[in-house]
């Protein structure tokens, strides 16, 4: 009965092995289990579902930093106010009576002669006040770095008060203050409507 073999005595349990996780293996697990948060961003990224994603090349770039420019958009100014003076000069002087006209017969072509001239006038001051406007406004916007209704109405009344003031001090402020009233009104009515 007794075994030839004695019993061994049980083998003593192994330690268990505790597992450390070091910073560096966290960061590991992170990035496979969530992705790498690395992008390469060159715009603005807009989600998808307001469109498709559309990143602009150095092309376009370039034109809206040309079309972003203050001397762009005073040239700009200008070419809009001469037609716009032009367009408002031929209707005034088609509307607008002439006095000469009544003590003796005038001829076709005086009076497109008077039209040239007075379309031309309004044209050129339409002009001169579209540049000088909007380049006061973009060198302040850019000086300020912001964009709002200070901007047109300083440069509303500076601009008033440049023209005004070749008629004198007291026609400067007046303008000053006419051209800056009426540039905060027109900024208010367009970002309220």
């Amino acid at each position: 009965m007794f075994s030839v073999n004695p019993p061994k005595p049980p083998a003593p349990a192994e330690p268990e092995k505790r597992i450390f996780v070091n910073d560096a293996d966290w960061d590991k697990i992170a990035v496979h289990l969530i992705g790498n948060q690395k992008r390469f961003r060159e715009n603005i990224i807009i989600p998808r579902i307001m469109g498709p994603v559309h990143i602009k090349s150095n092309e376009e770039k370039t034109i809206e930093m040309v079309m972003e420019s203050c001397a762009f958009k005073s040239i700009m100014s200008c070419v809009l106010g001469y037609g716009l003076g032009a367009a408002i000069g031929l209707f005034t002087s088609s509307v607008n009576p002439n006095v000469a006209s009544i003590e003796k017969q005038q001829t076709v072509k005086e009076i497109f002669r008077e039209m040239k001239t007075t379309t031309l006038s309004y044209a050129k001051n339409f002009a001169v006040v579209g540049c000088v406007f909007s380049a006061i406004e973009c060198s302040i916007e850019s000086y300020r770095g912001k964009t709002d209704w200070k901007n047109g109405t300083y440069a509303g009344g500076m601009t008033g008060g440049l023209i005004g003031l070749r008629a004198g001090v007291k026609a400067g402020l007046v303008g000053a203050a006419g051209f800056a009233a009426f540039s905060t009104a027109i900024d208010y009515y367009m970002h309220k409507s």
